[in-house]
C-alpha cells in the first residue's frame, strides 16, 4: 500500500525507503540477504528502496527488527533534525496508509541517550499488529495519554486507559488495538540497549 500525495508517494516514505538502502549496503546486505532478515519480500524492499511504494507500520517493524533498530530510529535517520532541541513541527510524522494511526518522533536525535520518546494517534477501531523482531534490540514503555488502548503482549492482554503505564516483557509478537469509538493517544518510550 502507498501514501500518496498528487499522485506520489510522499517525501518522509521516499526518505524511509532510501535510509533502508543505505542500512542495508552498509552492512554488505543484498535485497535477498534484507529479505531473509526481515520476512519482507525482496520485491517489497526493492520496492520502498525506489520510493514506489510507502511502508506500513508492521512492514517497517520487519524492516528496523532486521537491523536491530527501532522504528523510531529508522524514521530519525531518514528525517529528523540533529541537535539537542527539536521542535515541534520539525518532529517526524509519519502516517501508516494502511490503518491510518498517525506517529510523531518526538524526542531529538541523539547519540549519547539511549532513548526515543514517540507519540502515536491511533484511530478507533484500528489494529496495528508488530512482530516480535521489532523489540529484540530494546526496553519499551507504553504510556497512554487519552482514550483507551488494548495492547496484546502475545497472549496476554492488557487493557489501558488514560494515565496507564505498561512496560512490555521479553520479546513477543504484539498488537495495538483501540477498540473504542474515539482516537486514542499513546506515548511510546524506547530505551535501546547497549
Amino acid at each position: 500500500m502507498s501514501t500518496k500525495v498528487d499522485g506520489a508517494v510522499d517525501s518522509l516514505s521516499q526518505r524511509i525507503g532510501a535510509r533502508v538502502r543505505i542500512e542495508r549496503e552498509g552492512r554488505g546486505w543484498s535485497l535477498t540477504d534484507l529479505a531473509t532478515h526481515s520476512g519482507v519480500s525482496r520485491a517489497m524492499v526493492h520496492k520502498l528502496e525506489r520510493g514506489k511504494s510507502s511502508p506500513t507500520a508492521t512492514l517497517l517493524a520487519r524492516l528496523s527488527g532486521a537491523f536491530g533498530l527501532s522504528m523510531s530510529q529508522l524514521i530519525a535517520r531518514a528525517e529528523a533534525k540533529e541537535g539537542r532541541l527539536l521542535r515541534r513541527a520539525e518532529q517526524p510524522v509519519w502516517t501508516d496508509p494502511q490503518t491510518h494511526y498517525v506517529r510523531r518522533h518526538v524526542s531529538p536525535p541523539s547519540h549519547d541517550l539511549p532513548l526515543d520518546l514517540v507519540q502515536v494517534e491511533l484511530p478507533a477501531g484500528a489494529r496495528v499488529p508488530m512482530p516480535a523482531s521489532a523489540y529484540v534490540a530494546q526496553r519499551q514503555l507504553i504510556w497512554v495519554l487519552q482514550g483507551a488502548l488494548v495492547f496484546m503482549e502475545g497472549t496476554t492482554r492488557h487493557a489501558m486507559e488514560a494515565g496507564d503505564c505498561l512496560e512490555l516483557g521479553p520479546p513477543a509478537d504484539c498488537e495495538f488495538c483501540n477498540e473504542a469509538a474515539t482516537a486514542c493517544t499513546y506515548a511510546v518510550v524506547v530505551m535501546r540497549k547497549g
